[in-house]
């Protein structure tokens, strides 16, 4: 399993370009987020609209790029303009379902920008 009970799942705040694949993405979680992309927790990413999302997560061997599409709705994404919010496991299944999550206690908000 690809996100177990133990994974950290950091929410970008700000959208992103969908047409960034691994590199790119790497790229804005060491810049933006202020994170090493290769610690093995999970960086989620959507695209201004709010239907898509992308998961970077770095396993040891190699980064894994999921990638979401809804076909209805828009998925619930925190109101912050920067950084990072954590979510369990619990919140990132509401999160891909297009579910509001929000009324789930947050696990962190606490990974600024570099701006």
């Amino acid at each position: 399993m690809l996100l177990s009970p133990g994974s950290r799942i950091w929410l970008a705040a700000a959208s992103v370009d969908m047409r960034l694949g691994f590199d790119g993405l790497a790229a804005k979680v060491h810049e933006v987020l202020a994170a090493d992309p290769f610690c093995g927790h999970a960086f989620v990413f959507r695209n201004k609209r709010g239907d898509r999302l992308k998961l970077l997560l770095w396993d040891g061997l190699g980064f894994w790029l999921l990638y979401r599409r809804l076909d209805q709705g828009r998925l619930h994404w925190p109101r912050t303009e920067s950084g990072a919010v954590e979510l369990s496991l619990a919140q990132w299944a509401l999160l891909v379902e297009g579910r509001p999550w929000s009324a789930l206690p947050l696990l962190k908000k606490a990974m600024p920008t570099r701006l």
